[in-house]
């Protein structure tokens, strides 16, 4: 598989972020990047005080929103765990979970 097939498949990321990340806007913030971008899934927060950030699109378009919610809210978390796996198709759109 070429680079620009791997760039334009669409695949799902799965993002635990671990800090000071709740109550500080993160789940506002994320859904105003992917906003600006063409992803679809879902954030959250999670009972143990992360967040979950789980997101469909381009592996361009996953790489541009987590480098976004970084950008805005980097100095908020400690740790972030990646996992990625093959696309769904199950979300419409982007939105905060509850």
């Amino acid at each position: 598989m070429s680079t620009s097939e791997h760039d334009s498949s669409t695949v799902r990321r799965r993002v635990l972020y671990s800090g000071h990340v709740q109550g500080v806007g993160f789940r506002c913030t994320t859904r105003a990047v992917a906003g600006s971008l063409e992803v679809t899934g879902f954030v959250r927060n999670l009972p143990d005080g992360r967040v979950e950030l789980v997101a469909e699109g381009t592996t361009i378009e996953l790489d541009r929103l987590q480098s976004g919610v970084s950008g805005a809210l980097g100095s908020n978390v400690t740790d972030v765990t990646v996992t990625e796996s093959h696309a769904t198709g199950e979300f419409a759109s982007f939105s905060i979970t509850f």
